[in-house]
Parts: C-alpha cells; sequence; structure tokens
C-alpha cells in the first residue's frame, strides 16, 4: 500500500499520552499505519496527496459497545416510555422473536447498513455483540454474522431469559452447548447483571465458565439500580463494565483502582430517561471511561458517537477533550486495544476529518452531520 500525505489539516488532535492539539499539520500513512506526524512545512514526500482543507483530524471513534444483530424495532415501547412508563429488561423479547425470524441474509442487510452508518459517522472500530438470538443455534448464527463485520465480537447470550424455560435451564444452555458453539466466532462474553436479568450469582456464573472458556470478560452492568454488576466486573477483572448509572461512592473507588473501563451510553441514558452516569465522578476519581453508542433497538437506537460525544459534554459536564479521548482511546482500552483511538506513530491508520476547523464544533453544533472524510487502516470509507 502506497505511502499517502494527508495536508492541510487546520487542527489534529492525536490523543496521545501529551494530549497533543497540533496546528497546521499533516499526516502520512503507509502499509494501513502511521508513519509521521508533524507540522505540514516539515512534511515528507509520499507517492500520493490528500489536501482535506483546512479541517479538522481526529482518531476514529472505537464504539466499544453494540447491540447490532437484529431485525424489527421497539418504537411502540419507545412512546410507552415516552409517555412515562419505566424501562424495563423484558421488551428484549420483542426483538428475540423478530431477529428469530429474520433470514441471514435480511439480518446481514441489516447489520450491513449499521456498520455502514457507523463508519460515515466516523466510527472506524466497533464491538458487536449477540443477545437476541436467545437459543443454541440463533446465538451461534448471531456470532458468525457479527464476525463478518468486526473482530469484536461479545457473546451476550446471558442477555435475558427467554420464554418457556427456567433460568437454571437456560444458563445451562449458556454456560455449554451455546458457548461452545459461539466460541469460534467471539472474542468477549458480557452478562447483564441486573434486576429482571441475571443476579451477581448466576452473572458469575456465566462469567467464569466463559473466562475458562477463554473469552475476555465485559458486563452490563448498576443500569436499573445497584445491581452489583460494577463490584462483580473488579471482582472478575473484566475489561469493562458498561451503563453505569447507578454507582455508589465504594463503586467509583473500586473502579478508579481497577483496570476495568467504566462504559457510559449518555444516547441510552437520554432515550430512557435515566440518570445519566456520573463520568465527572469518575474521571475525577482516576477511573477509566469510555464511550459508546450502545446501538440497539430498543435504548438507544443511533450508531452516532458524534450525538455521544456532544451530549457527553452537553449533560455529563465532561470537556471535549475528555469527552473524545473517552470515545476513542477509552473506547480501546475497553477492549484492550493499542492500535486504535489514537494518532500515534505505528497506529492502524483510523483517521476521520471534520467539515469544521476544530474539534469543537462537535458539541458547539450537535446534531449536526460533521464528518467529512474517515480511513479505516489505511483505506478511504
Amino acid at each position: 500500500m502506497a505511502a499517502e500525505l494527508i495536508t492541510g489539516i487546520s487542527e489534529l488532535t492525536t490523543v496521545d499520552v501529551e494530549e497533543r492539539v497540533l496546528t497546521d499539520a499533516a499526516v502520512v500513512h503507509e502499509q494501513g499505519e502511521i508513519v509521521w506526524i508533524g507540522p505540514s512545512g516539515s512534511a515528507p514526500e509520499a507517492d500520493t496527496r490528500v489536501d482535506v482543507g483546512g479541517r479538522a483530524m481526529l482518531p476514529g471513534w472505537v464504539d466499544s459497545h453494540t447491540h447490532l444483530v437484529f431485525a424489527g424495532d421497539r418504537a411502540a415501547e419507545f412512546v410507552a416510555r415516552m409517555a412515562g412508563q419505566p424501562y424495563a429488561a423484558g421488551g428484549i423479547g420483542v426483538t428475540m422473536e423478530a431477529t428469530r425470524a429474520a433470514s441471514d441474509q435480511q439480518l446481514r442487510e441489516l447489520i450491513a447498513d449499521r456498520v455502514e452508518s457507523s463508519i460515515r459517522g466516523g466510527t472506524t472500530c466497533l464491538e458487536v455483540k449477540t443477545g437476541y438470538g436467545l437459543n443454541v443455534e440463533e446465538e451461534g448464527r448471531a456470532a458468525r454474522l457479527a464476525a463478518e463485520v468486526t473482530d469484536e465480537v461479545t457473546f451476550l447470550g446471558a442477555h435475558l431469559t427467554p420464554p418457556g424455560i427456567s433460568t437454571d435451564d437456560y444458563l445451562d444452555l449458556v454456560c455449554g452447548p451455546m458457548l461452545d458453539v459461539v466460541r469460534p466466532h467471539a472474542r468477549w462474553a458480557d452478562v447483564f447483571c441486573e434486576e429482571g436479568a441475571f443476579d451477581v450469582d448466576q452473572s458469575r456464573q456465566v462469567l467464569t465458565a466463559c473466562r475458562e472458556a477463554g473469552l475476555g470478560l465485559r458486563v452490563h452492568g448498576n443500569q436499573l439500580g445497584h445491581s452489583g454488576g460494577v463490584a462483580l466486573a473488579v471482582e472478575m477483572e473484566a475489561a469493562s463494565v458498561d451503563h453505569c448509572n447507578f454507582l455508589s461512592a465504594a463503586d467509583i473507588e473500586m473502579l478508579a483502582a481497577a483496570d476495568t473501563v467504566a462504559t457510559v451510553l449518555p444516547a441510552c441514558d437520554l432515550s430512557t430517561r435515566a440518570p445519566l452516569a456520573p463520568a465527572r465522578d469518575l474521571l475525577a476519581a482516576g477511573a477509566t471511561i469510555a464511550i459508546a453508542s450502545n446501538c440497539n433497538p430498543g435504548t438507544s437506537y443511533t450508531t452516532s458517537m458524534n450525538f455521544c460525544v456532544a451530549t457527553a459534554v452537553l449533560q455529563m459536564e465532561l470537556t471535549l477533550a475528555e469527552a473524545i479521548t473517552a470515545a476513542t482511546w477509552g473506547g480501546a482500552r475497553a477492549l484492550q486495544r493499542d492500535d486504535v483511538g489514537r494518532i500515534v506513530i505505528g497506529a492502524r491508520a483510523d483517521l476521520q476529518v471534520l467539515d469544521a476547523p476544530s474539534a469543537t464544533h462537535l458539541a458547539y453544533r450537535p446534531g449536526m452531520p460533521l464528518t467529512h472524510l474517515v480511513w479505516r487502516s489505511g483505506q478511504p470509507a
């Protein structure tokens, strides 16, 4: 792959260890990796050249929490929630029925549309969960289809107990034949540790089996209340615990002292009218946070990381720099990757250019379609 020089960058947000923001900058990538960063006037020669015309560049978003393998929608549930009905986990069953009824080709097309939407919005690395099949065959199918579009597949068989089976019998399936069929396609396992889904002991059972099978661990925790998911995630050394709406001071201290990343999901918080996750308090305590879209049909039907970043600034009281870091390097850490989420020499050439002179416009002009150009592994996307 030939070397390409990208110049005309008005503002380059590197998200490197020094948190540098360069002006009048240039980047060179070759063979899918970044090989040079610096002032435009000092840029080396390259085989090709792209001038982005005085626009801002930052790393591609790393969306570390999505549920893209689904059919149907839950618009009626959303309308009811906006009319005052509380959110509960049971709506997952509606999506389960629609997803099971869809053919492989229908699901492939739906997933492809969502991935394309993500990329158009600047996302260059994303995680995709199973969790709407909820039987051995369907969870295996979801994992296989997810693996066609991303390296970061998460097994979420423990999303909810489906109708017609006891929770104990279902967990035997999750920890046995379902895990066996999903494991060749997945890198991660997740569990919905929450009232109405699985309690701490049940969640620990799932996570233990999945860890013994060689999968990394993630946890949905503390979304609907003080579920114990955060403490379990830290105990099990999970890579991330996601949602984190209801945190005690002890939870925050645990996360600050652990390697487990606290992933906040601002679009979901708005859609469920939940208390916003305390991202400001987590950062102040020294915890690592990530921002993700949680794209799903029930509580966060969006792939827009731009929207999530703007919401984190406007509603969660993060600075723009903190929100960008959480949506790039924070997501990379939640996925235990060091090749994405930053513009540094040796990193994957995952880049996005905004149709704006600075990244400030992400929050200054919320909801505007600001993504202008995207590269994934050095290839225009």
